[in-house]
């Protein structure tokens, strides 16, 4: 079941996001990552600044979590995260399907770009890396993040 993710689930999505995470340890900038990965009080800023989080339940637990923003005149696919014990059942997917039917502006996902494994699976749905230019001006539009991510990162634009 997938459902709009309330008060009560912070903790599970805070856990979910912070295992999930750990897949980065080694791979993006070492400065960038750090246990919890996302502390308990940027996940509060997140959720204040309008990421709505979406989970999809397994027998009453979540087991994937991914945020959606709307952003200017676009929306952001947000902090999409599976349980490591839960990986490659699909969850990610059908969280994604739903996300997509909830908005019919542009939709947008920032992600590290040596995290290929995120990069494979949003170019498998008909997303495309934007062009170096394109994700420059797009990470500085419409996200607030340190320019060392800028320079780590990609952007993908449904084709």
């Amino acid at each position: 079941m997938i459902r709009k993710c309330d008060a009560a689930d912070f903790e599970a999505i805070y856990e979910i996001i912070n295992d999930g995470a750990s897949a980065y340890k080694g791979v993006i900038p070492d400065d960038r990552y750090h246990e919890p990965y996302m502390p308990r009080e940027h996940l509060r800023r997140e959720m204040d600044a309008g990421v709505v989080f979406w989970g999809l339940e397994e027998a009453g637990e979540l087991a994937g979590v991914m945020g959606i923003q709307d952003v200017k005149d676009v929306t952001l696919i947000r902090h999409a995260y599976v349980r490591t014990a839960k990986r490659r059942r699909g969850i990610g997917s059908k969280l994604l399907a739903h996300l997509r039917k909830l908005t019919d502006r542009q939709l947008l996902i920032g992600t590290w770009a040596d995290a290929t494994w995120a990069v494979d699976f949003y170019e498998k749905h008909g997303f495309r890396v934007v062009t170096y230019e394109e994700k420059e001006m797009l990470l500085r539009k419409y996200w607030n993040i340190p320019e060392q991510q800028v320079a780590t990162s990609v952007v993908l634009a449904e084709k």
